[in-house]
């Protein structure tokens, strides 16, 4: 008997309610699989909000962050 037919089997012996629960749980492993496939970078995400960093700017605010950040800790 395969996988698929198993838990048919399963699931008609289960209560209205529970046969939910199931496919709530089915649709939550199959969301889980899907969405790491499709996950895109940072910058494709921003893409539409029509911002340019540059590399400068980056570098500029980094400096700013970290310029009073006590050395003798290192």
């Amino acid at each position: 008997m395969s996988i698929e037919q198993t838990v048919l089997e399963k699931l008609r012996q289960l209560p209205l309610d529970k046969q939910q629960e199931l496919l709530d749980f089915a649709e939550f492993l199959y969301q889980k699989i899907t969405n790491k496939s499709s996950l895109r970078s940072v910058r494709g995400l921003c893409a539409d909000l029509k911002v340019d960093i540059t590399e400068k700017e980056i570098a500029k605010a980094r400096k700013e962050m970290w310029g009073n950040f006590p050395r003798d800790i290192i």
